[in-house]
């Protein structure tokens, strides 16, 4: 009986879309499948068949029993936490007023979450008889897993993504030890690429030793069915039905709001004022009026780039749009979806008007403002500076500010808000380029498969497990047209690298969706990627052994003393 434990939502990407799509593949493998996570609103999810919930009390309630179209069944189990959730990067979550990053939490905080979480897990363990535990994530989920372990006996395998490696365990010491002592403890560590498998092992190496033959690889997946490759002549008929999937679906930012910004800004309020008179929206969710401004975009001819991801600088969405006036030079029918949410949303579409004037002025106070709210690594924001200083150095600084004022026109880019996977599945396809300008490392990112699932030619930074997903396409295209999808992500060259590979980019990619299909369906689908997690998870549990409860448990301290200090064993309150 297979247990995937995950700390967080269903929706949205990352190790989320990871969860679902994994879980959904297995109920349609006929599997039972035992879902920890804080999931809100799981009756959205047609392969869930029932959920409970559980107090600190220890009580347990259901809260949802339902049939559903698959072989198997997904019951899903909701421990709940208060109003605490940690993160690894804020967000906004509606069920938690106090969202913090891991790294801020209190050790008392740190110790409250795990003992909720190992208690509620351990129950559902000793109940259902689990025979094998897969934790997401080197913390924290790792760390429950390790003490329920110690105590059921029950072995356990965990997957560290990039997430939780670069934004909690490469910072945080405390953090680090945690996920060092799990990772040791693990039958197995499953790693979605050999990268993120070299990055585990070189970040825990001073702080526990790690047996690399316990490692596996188990390659990300894709919904092939989903995201397919349409004729250009049918694009805006995809379209159509992104307009259709977003009636009656509550909206973020509202048409007011963004006339409010637009107005600020043309009577030559600052940035930082202009970004002030948005006012608060939710920003979880599509702008309204999106589906008009698409329908604006002439399908057919225009040629349309699309980034999808959150809009801080670590995913280098401003690098990408200080590469604009280069790229419409030449390729001046170029449109961009910025799709996604998060701090820079106001000062990027302030940094856009800069572009669109020629101000350069308020093109450096936009980012200025950007790097007051992105809280991130001042590095990756001064990409853009740098990039300006190279122009400068060249004499062509002139030129590029002359071209911005002539091609960014206020239709250039079209920021959408969030959308799902829903209307991605109808989107995504209808776009030629799809750009993933990461300046961290990414263990995927999963749109990538996305993308090439859809056959839109991708073009990312060439690093981490984006290197791995390029260098499997490549192979597909002539060599120059493979050396468009390559970007250096370091500050000092992505911005030049970007203005250089889109023209390339777009001149390629109609000669490839076929031969990008070919590649998700051969490698990326996740139905054998399911059937790949249950084999591995099997051979987790046939490493275990036989051991009994009574021999774990007079280990379960050593692993869960903190657990103690902070109220005893699982269960015990």
């Amino acid at each position: 009986m297979i247990g995937i434990l995950h700390g967080y939502l269903l929706d949205g990407s990352g190790s989320n879309l990871w969860t679902r799509s994994v879980v959904r593949a297995l109920c349609a493998s006929g599997e039972t499948v035992h879902l920890v996570c804080q999931e809100p609103d799981p009756d959205r999810y047609d392969f869930i068949s029932s959920v409970f919930a559980y107090e600190p009390d220890g009580s347990m309630k259901a809260q949802l029993e339902r049939d559903t179209p698959f072989p198997g069944r997904c019951i899903m189990h909701r421990p709940l936490l208060g109003e605490t959730l940690p993160v690894y990067v804020w967000d906004e979550y509606d069920d938690f007023t106090e969202v913090v990053p891991m790294t801020e939490l209190s050790a008392a905080q740190l110790e409250d979450y795990l003992h909720r979480n190992v208690a509620a897990v351990t129950r559902i363990v000793e109940e259902h008889r689990i025979t094998a535990l897969h934790a997401n994530h080197a913390v924290l989920m790792s760390v429950v897993a390790q003490r329920v372990s110690a105590w059921t006996g029950v072995p356990y395998a965990v997957m560290p993504h990039g997430s939780a490696l670069e934004y909690a365990v490469r910072p945080d010491p405390r953090l680090r030890r945690l996920a060092a002592d799990a990772l040791a403890g693990a039958a197995r560590i499953i790693a979605i690429s050999e990268e993120v498998a070299e990055r585990t092992l070189s970040l825990m190496d001073d702080v526990a030793s790690l047996d690399p033959h316990r490692i596996r690889l188990l390659d990300l997946g894709v919904d092939t069915s989903g995201f397919q490759p349409v004729p250009r002549s049918s694009r805006a008929g995809n379209v159509q039905r992104v307009a259709g999937l977003l009636e009656g679906v509550p909206r973020g930012r509202t048409e007011a709001q963004a006339q409010a910004l637009r107005m600020a800004l043309e009577d030559g309020a600052s940035p930082s004022d202009a970004c002030g008179a948005v006012g608060p929206f939710d920003a979880k969710k599509p702008d309204a009026g999106v589906e008009h401004r698409l329908g604006d975009i002439d399908w057919e001819h225009d040629d349309v780039a699309i980034f999808v991801g959150r809009l801080i600088a670590a995913k280098g969405i401003h690098a990408l749009l200080a590469a604009l006036p280069e790229v419409l030079r030449e390729r001046p029918r170029l449109r961009l979806l910025v799709v996604g949410h998060g701090p820079l949303r106001d000062p990027l579409e302030a940094f856009v008007h800069a572009l669109e004037h020629g101000d350069r002025d308020r093109a450096t106070a936009a980012l200025v403002q950007a790097g007051e709210v992105d809280g991130g690594d001042p590095a990756h924001m001064a990409a853009v500076a740098q990039y300006w200083q190279a122009l400068a150095a060249s004499g062509r600084l002139d030129e590029y500010w002359d071209g911005a004022r002539r091609l960014v026109r206020d239709n250039t880019v079209v920021f959408t808000g969030y959308l799902t996977h829903r209307e991605m599945s109808q989107l995504l396809p209808a776009c030629d380029v799809g750009v993933f300008p990461s300046m961290v490392l990414e263990s995927g990112p999963l749109v990538f498969l996305e993308a090439i699932s859809s056959g839109v030619f991708p073009v990312g930074t060439y690093f981490g497990g984006m290197q791995v997903k390029i260098d499997t396409v490549a192979p597909r295209l002539e060599p120059v047209d493979a050396e468009a999808m390559k970007v250096r992500p370091d500050p000092h060259h992505i911005v030049a690298d970007l203005a250089a590979a889109l023209p390339r980019a777009l001149e390629a990619a109609p000669k490839y969706a076929a031969d990008l299909r070919n590649v998700a369906e051969e490698h990326y689908d996740w139905k054998p990627v399911a059937r790949r997690l249950r084999a591995l998870l099997e051979e987790v549990a046939v490493s275990a052994g036989n051991g009994s409860r009574a021999e774990h448990a007079a280990n379960a301290g050593n692993a869960a003393n903190a657990g103690n200090a902070a109220g005893g064993m699982p269960g015990d309150r």
